[in-house]
C-alpha cells in the first residue's frame, strides 16, 4: 500500500508544536531554578532574623546577670513598638480623638495596627485611650497577626499574605530590596527597622474578632480592672483572644 504524504500545513503545525514545546519546557526550567533560588534566599534570611532576635535576647540576659552581680539596678530596655487595638464604636467620639483614631487607621471596632513609638504617637494614643488597648507585643504576637491576619495594600486591593512573592511585588522596590519575604516583615515590625514605616502602612488594618470571654468593663481603664488603656505586655494574652 503507497505511503500516503503528510501535508506541508501539518508538517508546519508539528514544527511549531514541537517548537513552542521546547520553549516551554525551558521557560518552565528556568522558573522552577528561579524558585528554588528564591527559598533559599527566604530561608537563609529567616535564619539569621531567628539568630539576630536570639543574640539580642541573650544580650539583655547578659547585661542583667551583670547588674545583679554588681548589686545595681537594670533598666529593661524600653519598647519600640506598640500595637493598638480599637475596642470602642463611633458613638459619642469628639472631632479631636475622631480624627486621631483616622490618623491612626482605627476607623473600625476590633481594628488593629502596629505604631512605633515616639514622643508625637505617644500624646496621641494618650489622647484617644478611651477608645483603644494598647500594649507592647511580644515576636509570637507579632509573628501569628502576620500570618494569620495579615493583609496587604497593593493598589487599593485588600490582599491576602499567602505567599512570599506577594510580598515581594509590595514592598521590594519600597525598601530597596530589604523586604521580600514574610519573615522580613515579622522582623521589622518586631525590631522597629528602618523599614517598619513603608511595613506598617503597606498592611491593610488588622481586623480582629470580639475577644473570647467578652470585655470586663471597656469605661474604665486597665488599671482599675477595665479595658482601655497601655496593657503594656499583658497586650499579648488580649490578641492571643482576638485571633
Amino acid at each position: 500500500m503507497p505511503r500516503v504524504p503528510v501535508p506541508e500545513s501539518q508538517k508546519k503545525a508539528q514544527a511549531a508544536a514541537a517548537k513552542a514545546g521546547a520553549v516551554s519546557t525551558k521557560k518552565a526550567a528556568v522558573k522552577a531554578e528561579d524558585l528554588t533560588a528564591k527559598r533559599r534566599l527566604y530561608m537563609k534570611k529567616a535564619v539569621a532574623h531567628a539568630k539576630a532576635h536570639k543574640a539580642e535576647a541573650k544580650r539583655v540576659k547578659a547585661m542583667r546577670a551583670t547588674a545583679l552581680k554588681e548589686g545595681n539596678f537594670f533598666a529593661e530596655p524600653g519598647a519600640k513598638v506598640a500595637f493598638v487595638v480599637r475596642i470602642r464604636g463611633i458613638n459619642d467620639v469628639a472631632p479631636k480623638p475622631r480624627k486621631i483614631l483616622q490618623l491612626l487607621r482605627l476607623r473600625q471596632i476590633h481594628n488593629g495596627v502596629f505604631v512605633a513609638l515616639n514622643k508625637a504617637t505617644i500624646n496621641m494614643l494618650r489622647r484617644v485611650e478611651a477608645f483603644i488597648a494598647w500594649g507592647f507585643p511580644s515576636e509570637k504576637t507579632v509573628r501569628s497577626l502576620v500570618y494569620k491576619r495579615g493583609y496587604l495594600n497593593i493598589k487599593g486591593n485588600r490582599i491576602p499574605l499567602s505567599e512570599n512573592e506577594v510580598v515581594q511585588e509590595a514592598l521590594e522596590k519600597k525598601t530597596k530590596g530589604q523586604v521580600i519575604c514574610m519573615e522580613d516583615l515579622v522582623h521589622e515590625l518586631f525590631t522597629c527597622g528602618p523599614n517598619f514605616s513603608q511595613v506598617a502602612h503597606a498592611f491593610w488594618p488588622f481586623q480582629l474578632t470580639t475577644p473570647h470571654g467578652g470585655l470586663k468593663y471597656k469605661n474604665s481603664h486597665f488599671v482599675e480592672g477595665g479595658d482601655y488603656g497601655n496593657r503594656e505586655t499583658l497586650i499579648n494574652q488580649f490578641i492571643e483572644r482576638m485571633l
